[in-house]
């Protein structure tokens, strides 16, 4: 585990440098392997095996909770924006960002429908290149780092997961290249509390199924439909209340890993060991 964390800090902080003096973004999309490649670095050293990783596919089980992850994202989304929308706190004004969007919201009729049609686009399209990036991250986080800390039996291991993973976001946005709202040191509290929160669904969807791939669809999902669906649908000056460091959003993912964390967990290293109760662990205190 130590392996792992010392790796990933140095990557990161290697994408760190180039983002923040170039400004160039490819070097953001570079920092998203870090975890990933930290975990191969981890294994190599430490002479793990790579099976783990989990990229099976499995059964039903996994493809109702790749299913849940593409509606997970539009209900928290339609929550928290929805109450910023209503109460004034935001101003709904939905605005393509280009390419398919703009060909396909040219013949919108209204702001509502708009908004449908950049749903629509980022749940079932721009979720694929989205879930490629948030690979990089999901193959390190809750590939390795989440069973690791299980393994090693750490007091609440997916609360420790998630701090690390939230402290992980933490330079980019007092930076102001992330997430950042006018406060930059409320927008990374704020990002903590949704990074956190948001960790106990991956988590979930990952060791109830034992495969990565509900994760990697889950985060990919988030990212396309929160970013590039739900942002953009909201006019510039919001972001205390909305976006992924904004006071609704927090709220709304803490109210939903309190909801998904209900029920007795089970630990499943592998989507076959969700067909038979003597391959499942319980899951230790979250």
């Amino acid at each position: 585990m130590t392996v792992y964390l010392v790796a990933v800090v140095l990557l990161t902080a290697v994408f760190d440098v180039l983002l923040i003096t170039t400004l160039d973004p490819v070097w953001g999309m570079g920092r998203m392997f870090a975890p990933a490649v930290a975990s191969v670095v981890a294994r190599l050293v430490l002479r793990e095996s790579f099976a783990d990783v989990s990229f099976r596919f499995g059964g039903l089980r996994t493809w109702n909770y790749i299913g849940l992850a593409l509606i997970l994202p539009i209900v928290i989304g339609l929550i928290a924006y929805s109450i910023a929308w209503t109460t004034g706190l935001a101003q709904f004004d939905p605005q393509p960002s280009g390419g398919l969007d703009t060909r396909l919201t040219s013949l919108a009729s209204s702001p509502v429908l708009v908004f449908v049609i950049m749903l629509a686009v980022s749940t079932f399209i721009s979720v694929f290149p989205n879930s490629l990036f948030a690979a990089g991250e999901e193959i390190g986080w809750r590939g390795y780092m989440l069973t690791r800390l299980i393994d090693a039996g750490v007091p609440r291991p997916i609360l420790a997961s998630g701090l690390i993973w939230g402290l992980w976001h933490v330079p980019l946005v007092l930076a102001g290249l992330y997430a950042a709202g006018s406060s930059p040191v409320l927008s990374a509290v704020l990002i903590m509390v949704t990074a956190t929160s948001f960790s106990y669904l991956l988590a979930r969807v990952r060791l109830e199924t034992g495969s990565i791939w509900p994760a990697i669809a889950l985060h990919g999902a988030w990212n396309s439909i929160i970013q590039t669906a739900f942002d953009p649908a909201t006019a510039p000056g919001a972001t205390l209340w909305v976006g992924e460091s904004g006071i609704l959003t927090a709220l709304a993912l803490v109210a939903a890993a309190i909801i998904f964390s209900r029920g007795r967990w089970a630990i499943r290293r592998v989507p076959e060991a969700g067909e038979g109760a003597s391959t499942a662990s319980p899951a230790p205190r979250t």
